[in-house]
C-alpha cells in the first residue's frame, strides 16, 4: 500500500507544481511509470485511487486526464463517503454544520450581492407555515445552499451541499414530530436573512448558531431516547 501511496503523491505533485493542469492528458502509463520510477501495477492503482477522488478522469480508449479540479467535483468523493454514516453519526454532521455555518453567515453578511439577497428573500416567500414537512426540508436545504453560495467560496459551498444532504432524514423526522418546527424554521431563516441584508455579521453569526444548534439538540435528545 505504501508503494501505491507514493505513486499517488508523485502524481499529485505533478499537478500541484503545474506540470499537469486541469484538462491535461497524462503521459502513457508505461512512460509515466518509468519517469516516476514506479511499477506499472502501482501506477495503475494510483490512477484508480485518484479517479475515485475525482482528480483524474480515465477515458477508456482515449487516455487519462486531469479533471477540472473544481471544488464541487472534488467534494463528490466526500459526499459518497458520508452516505455510509450510521444514524448516530448524524450528530457528527450536525457538529460540523455548527462549526461551519455561523462563519458562512458572517461571510454572507459581508459579501452577498443585492441580487443574491433578493433571490434568498424570494425563496423565503415560496413557503409558509402550512407547508408539509418535505417541502420545508427542501426549502431549508436550498436556503442554506444559497447562503453558502453568497460567500463566494466554492469550497464552502461544496462542503455545505455535501454534508447538508446527510441530515435530510433527521430534518424530516424533526418536522414530523416536533411541535412548531415549521414556524420556528421560517422565523429563524427570516432573522438570518435580515441580518445579512443589514450587513450585521454578529447577529448573522448568532442567529445561525441558534438555528443549527436547535436542531442538533433535538437530534441528540432523540438518539438518547431511542
Amino acid at each position: 500500500m505504501a508503494v501505491t501511496d507514493d505513486a499517488i503523491d508523485k502524481i499529485k505533485q505533478m499537478i500541484q507544481s503545474g506540470e499537469l493542469g486541469p484538462g491535461d492528458r497524462l503521459p502513457p502509463e508505461q512512460e509515466l511509470a518509468e519517469r516516476l520510477g514506479l511499477s506499472r501495477s502501482s501506477m495503475r492503482e494510483a490512477v484508480k485511487a485518484l479517479e475515485t477522488m475525482r482528480i483524474l478522469d480515465v477515458r477508456r480508449g482515449d487516455g487519462t486526464y486531469v479533471t477540472s479540479l473544481k471544488p464541487s467535483l472534488l467534494i463528490e468523493a466526500m459526499s459518497f463517503i458520508l452516505d455510509y454514516h450510521s444514524d448516530s453519526a448524524v450528530m457528527e454532521v450536525f457538529e460540523a454544520r455548527r462549526l461551519l455555518e455561523p462563519r458562512i453567515a458572517v461571510l454572507a453578511a459581508e459579501r452577498a450581492t443585492v441580487e443574491q439577497i433578493e433571490a434568498m428573500a424570494a425563496h423565503l416567500r415560496t413557503i409558509d407555515e402550512d407547508a408539509d414537512t418535505e417541502s420545508l426540508v427542501t426549502h431549508d436545504v436550498e436556503f442554506h445552499r444559497m447562503l453558502a453560495a453568497a460567500t463566494c467560496n466554492d469550497y464552502l459551498a461544496g462542503l455545505i451541499e455535501a454534508i447538508g444532504s446527510q441530515t435530510w432524514r433527521a430534518r424530516v423526522w424533526r418536522g414530523l414530530t416536533q411541535a412548531g418546527a415549521v414556524a420556528r424554521t421560517l422565523d429563524e431563516h427570516e432573522l438570518i436573512l435580515t441580518s445579512i441584508r443589514d450587513g450585521n455579521t454578529e447577529v448573522a453569526q448568532a442567529a445561525m448558531m441558534l438555528h443549527v444548534a436547535g436542531a442538533e439538540r433535538w437530534i441528540h435528545s432523540e438518539l438518547r431516547e431511542h
